[in-house]
């Protein structure tokens, strides 16, 4: 029998003080953004309160070595230790451990401002502090931990990649534990400016994924991380149990009208994968966190796979959209799903899509498709199981299964549970 994989602590900091997983919650659930007009990436957008505040001593970092660190690293280190400390185990104890790392980020704007300016001073840590790659290195080495330390960049999905990476490297005994999520941090207006040129962006500043009045997403900025241990271990040791990875898949678009155009075809497959991995048919889905931008041509395509997949299905469906309050976070948009998705199996309820007022016609019929406006308890009394979407500009799509997790066994009982075969 397939084990699952449990999720034991999470930890995350978006904008609008989504600075834990109740505050991400509470955020959605009341259907608000925490997108502003501050114009540090050149438009409105999605961004963090205080990227310079840091508390080197604590990670036992010297001041001036933490000075020289990208703030997504600082981001990271902050997020990681609190959704280990949330999973109820001790900092400490990780070191020796086979404890894997796994990061979605991309490209650093601290580095090309700092390390790859023409002119400026450069210390020992002008690298360390900006290379993706010591990103995830870093972590494991704060920790002590030997498991792989892999940094992850396929653009927009790199983040739920990663928890696919994790999963399949703990299902494979790479690791025992697993660390894993993303981080986007946007210091330069001109990769945004790049994005308004492909027409990807917001002209009026505002994420409304799915709706008539869309016309693209605000950029946004957080980072996320969750805890990964295999369901039998995690069930052995009485470990807390947020949710569990039931499944999980990746592909690739491959040729398309254009590099950056999304396949309907390509997300149809990925899902299907997924579903397959979890030993799950579409039936068995009640709630999918989607990739959701509000882009004219993404929704409409993300819809279409959608209704191919699950349009023959008995009950309704809820559909999420994350950017819709956050602004597209790229690189941490996946892990932000995640953590949205395993709050909403816990409480029970469809949180409403923030910015929707009318579907947006281009999406058709959409069948048992529902696009909740205002919170709407989860319907039936089948187990709760969700799914959440990411696909990438790189072509890379990533969807991943969350289940409700298991009731505890009886005393005495010695079988894990177990998902697929």
């Amino acid at each position: 029998m397939r084990d699952g994989i449990a999720i034991l602590g999470m930890g995350c900091r978006y904008p609008g003080g989504a600075h834990s997983p109740e505050a991400l919650w509470e955020l959605v659930c009341a259907g608000r953004n925490g997108i502003s007009d501050r114009r540090r990436l050149g438009r409105p957008a999605g961004v963090l309160d205080d990227l310079a505040g840091f508390d080197a001593a604590f990670f036992g970092i010297a001041s001036g070595e933490a000075a020289e660190m990208d703030p997504a690293q600082r981001l990271l280190l902050e997020v990681t230790f609190e959704a280990i400390e949330r999973a109820g185990l001790d900092l400490d104890a990780l070191s020796g451990t086979a404890t894997g790392v796994y990061l979605g980020l991309a490209i650093s704007d601290y580095g090309r401002r700092h390390l790859l300016a023409p002119s400026g001073p450069l210390t020992p840590w002008s690298g360390t502090g900006t290379f993706l790659s010591v990103a995830a290195g870093r972590i494991a080495y704060l920790l002590g931990t030997h498991g792989p330390a892999i940094s992850v960049d396929t653009a927009c999905s790199s983040s739920l990649v990663s928890l696919h990476l994790a999963a399949s490297a703990l299902r494979a005994g790479e690791c025992d534990l697993a660390l894993a999520g993303g981080v986007n941090v946007v210091l330069s207006a001109r990769v945004t400016a790049w994005l308004a040129s492909l027409g990807a962006l917001s002209e009026r500043g505002q994420s409304r994924p799915f709706d008539a009045s869309a016309d693209g997403y605000v950029r946004g900025e957080g980072a996320g991380m969750v805890v990964l241990r295999r369901l039998s271990d995690a069930i052995a040791d009485g470990d807390p149990i947020l949710a569990v990875i039931a499944g999980s898949a990746v592909n690739q678009d491959g040729r398309t009208n254009g590099l950056t155009a999304p396949s309907g075809a390509a997300q149809q497959a990925v899902i299907r994968a997924a579903l397959r991995s979890a030993g799950l048919q579409p039936g068995d889905i009640s709630y999918v966190e989607t990739h959701g931008t509000g882009t004219p041509l993404g929704d409409p395509v993300e819809i279409g796979a959608l209704r191919a997949v699950y349009g023959e299905i008995d009950h309704p469906l809820g559909l999420g959209a994350v950017k819709g309050n956050l602004g597209h976070t790229e690189t941490a948009a996946g892990v932000a799903g995640v953590i949205k998705a395993v709050e909403a199996l816990q409480r029970g309820i469809w949180p409403p899509i923030a910015g929707l007022s009318a579907p947006n016609p281009r999406l058709g019929a959409l069948g048992p498709l529902v696009l909740p406006t205002e919170p709407i308890p989860w319907p039936g009394d089948s187990p709760r199981v969700a799914a959440v979407s990411a696909f990438g500009m790189s072509g890379t799509n990533a969807h991943l299964i969350l289940s409700a997790p298991p009731p505890r066994p009886a005393p005495g009982a010695v079988e894990a549970p177990a998902w697929g075969e």
